[in-house]
């Protein structure tokens, strides 16, 4: 998939070093095809990486995708610079007018405080409820998929005893939902997070299928009956070294942290980690833009923008 992307957005460089097929803006304007709009509200503190890490996936399928980066206007990001957010991100009050065919959001540093305690959730909740009328399908990440279940449909997130940190085996559930097409029995995701979904109250609720779930770190995947909310606890976008870095920042800073499970070969930080859940990162990523947004998005939608 060619991604549309601004020509001087730092992750270009990296994507194009990988072969991912990029495209500007100049060379999209030329395209006579319809493409997909994607927002993406990057919730994470390293937003470079974050920006890096979902483009990548995006652009492994022949779609071609124009991308909108979101930021909270309540909140002030503390670990990316000021310029960058003003070149490369808008505000929520500039797009609520426009729709657009999928959304994004990430998982947040803030899985530890209540919902209501998160200073921009009052925001959250005004896009989560427009999401429901202006995009055909959002994909929410880690503690975005806990926020969006709560929002939704009331689904408490619950504390874990440990922190649930490493890269875990799980079992495909409704193995006939066009998400999971393609999927091994088994595959792996990363986890990395100090609270749960309540899996009760998401069985319970009639609306909410489960889509895989791992005996060690829980429910995985779950999703709409309608495909329009898609729910992922884990974070397959991970890159390979994503956890290292978060295993040896706590380390530096003193901060109590097991080792990551399942990860490191042998056990043994100094051997590099396993990279095996690459694949089926991909994979999810093109059934959800393929089945859930570009097969669900009517041809003219774009005209309802009021571009």
């Amino acid at each position: 998939m060619p991604i549309n992307i601004p020509s001087n957005l730092p992750a270009k460089a990296i994507l194009e070093e990988e072969n991912i097929f990029i495209m500007d803006e100049h060379r999209a304007a030329a395209q006579d095809i319809r493409p997909l709009d994607i927002l993406i509200l990057n919730l994470m503190p390293q937003k470079e990486k974050t920006e890096t890490q979902l483009l990548r996936l995006l652009g492994n399928t022949p779609l071609q995708v124009n991308i909108t980066f979101l930021h909270m206007k309540s909140h002030t990001s503390k670990n990316v610079e000021p310029r960058h957010l003003e070149e490369f991100y808008t505000t929520f009050d500039h797009i609520r007018h426009r729709s657009f065919d999928g959304l994004i959001i990430t998982g947040a540093p803030v899985e530890q405080m209540p919902f209501e305690e998160v200073s921009y959730w009052e925001e959250l909740q005004q896009i989560l409820h427009w999401s429901s009328s202006q995009v055909t399908s959002t994909l929410h990440i880690c503690w975005g998929a806990q926020a969006g279940l709560y929002f939704h449909y009331g689904v408490e997130k619950v504390p874990l005893e440990t922190k649930c940190f490493g890269i875990f085996a799980h079992t495909v559930k409704a193995p006939s939902e066009k998400l999971v097409r393609g999927f091994d029995e088994e595959f792996y995701v990363p986890h990395s997070r100090h609270t749960d979904i309540s899996k009760e109250q998401a069985l319970s609720n009639k609306d909410l299928i489960i889509l895989s779930e791992s005996d060690e770190a829980g429910v995985c995947l779950l999703k709409s009956r309608d495909g329009k909310r898609i729910f992922l606890t884990g974070h397959p976008e991970y890159d390979a070294y994503t956890l290292d870095e978060e295993y040896k920042r706590d380390l530096h800073r003193g901060i109590p942290i097991s080792l990551p499970l399942h990860y490191y070969k042998n056990d043994q930080p100094e051997n590099g980690p396993l990279f095996r859940w690459k694949s089926h990162a991909s994979l999810l990523f093109s059934n959800w833009l393929n089945y859930y947004v570009y097969q669900e998005t009517p041809f003219d939608w774009k005209h309802t923008n009021g571009n």
